[in-house]
């Protein structure tokens, strides 16, 4: 049953002109002062959703965006100035990026966050998609195995640190602690000061292809789970995938259990005006991450979103698409209260669910949408 209802910012500014004929991402650069703007932007939306009676406010962590899409560079850092100004929200890293972090300074980063919001924060880590910041933040990103042997280990160096007194930790890239004399003693283990508050962490990471590896470390991890909300559309397949991969482990998981479904979503009085009114949206959404494979194109498809305009030409997916294969949704209200409803049915173990404004979508509009559904939509869903 749902219980739970969050939003997803992966920190945007308001971008002024929007859509298939504006400024192609490519071109779009804006003032340091422009940029820095993205945190009023959270702020509001958090004081908002707080008011409002939202369960938890999920950001990015990204990095050179100049193009104003994803703009916060320091999750555990923001939360602590967020959870000042809210006073029930909890604030989600979705995600904190491991490759590009050493794995003890994240750690020890969300953790004083965790202290200092008094546990309000949910630790998200992933493997990254944007080869600019990851590969030169020092991670490996082109090299996909790498990526992956990277971002293991490091998420169980992280688990070590968060649940365990003192550790070490032999690996293919991290020997942990360093094998030195200190203070008249040999050092074999060491303690993240301080740990979190809540013991013990969750640990959330984004479910995109379902690789029966990722699947695999998830579910010995005890690791849960969020589907959809840009990185990938919310399909059954990797719904049933994340079951079949705790029951390898033993551990017996309604199905939707342990997972966040991430859903874009659009309000109107009709499901036309809705899609008219977010195409625009939709359209930067496009702009941004079908380039980095998160949509499926052909070349010359690629080639046409990277210009200004003629996109019916090469066939480039189009909202009402989206709309009527289930991965967004416009429409009334009561529509969308039906669509999680037989989400529920379908899921009878779902309990969290992250409703998102698309890429673009100024400020304004992203807090009437938020209104909207707290108003008409959420109150239909019980916890």
């Amino acid at each position: 049953m749902i219980k739970r209802f969050g939003s997803l910012f992966a920190g945007h500014i308001d971008l002024g002109d929007m859509g298939q004929d504006a400024t192609p991402a490519n071109d779009r650069r804006y003032s340091n002062e422009e940029l820095a703007g993205v945190f009023q932007k959270a702020e509001d939306m958090a004081i908002a959703m707080d008011r409002l009676g939202y369960d938890s406010f999920w950001m990015a962590e990204h990095h050179f965006q100049h193009e104003g899409y994803e703009c916060i560079p320091n999750l555990p850092l923001f939360f602590v100035h967020l959870a000042h100004v809210t006073e029930k929200l909890r604030f989600g890293c979705g995600f904190n990026v491991a490759p590009m972090w050493h794995p003890i300074r994240l750690a020890e980063d969300f953790a004083a966050a965790d202290i200092l919001t008094k546990g309000r924060c949910i630790f998200g880590v992933a493997r990254g998609y944007h080869s600019r910041e990851v590969e030169s933040l020092g991670g490996v990103l082109l090299d996909a195995e790498a990526n992956r042997d990277l971002f293991e280990e490091q998420v169980e160096i992280i688990l070590k640190a968060f649940h365990q007194d003192s550790f070490s930790h032999s690996g293919k890239n991290y020997e942990l602690p360093a094998k030195v004399p200190y203070r008249g003693y040999e050092v074999e283990e060491v303690t993240l000061v301080p740990r979190p508050v809540n013991q013990t962490v969750d640990c959330w990471q984004p479910i995109v292809s379902a690789n029966p590896r990722g699947m695999d470390f998830m579910a010995r991890h005890g690791i849960k789970g969020i589907v959809g909300g840009g990185s990938a559309l919310m399909a059954e397949r990797p719904i049933i995938a994340y079951q079949e991969a705790n029951a390898s482990v033993g551990r017996d998981l309604a199905l939707g259990q342990n997972l966040c479904l991430g859903l874009n979503f659009h309000m109107a009085e009709t499901r036309e005006k809705a899609i008219r009114e977010a195409t625009p949206f939709f359209e930067e959404h496009l702009k941004l991450f079908a380039p980095l494979g998160m949509v499926p194109m052909r070349p010359e498809q690629l080639a046409r979103v990277n210009e200004r305009g003629n996109w019916a030409d090469q066939n480039i997916p189009t909202l009402d698409r989206a709309v009527e294969t289930g991965s967004w949704y416009c429409g009334p209200p009561e529509g969308f209260v039906e669509y999680l409803q037989d989400l529920q049915d379908r899921y009878p173990g779902l309990e969290d669910i992250n409703v998102q404004s698309s890429m673009g979508t100024p400020l304004t509009v992203m807090t009437e949408q938020l209104e909207a559904f707290a108003s008409d939509v959420m109150p239909k869903f019980g916890g």
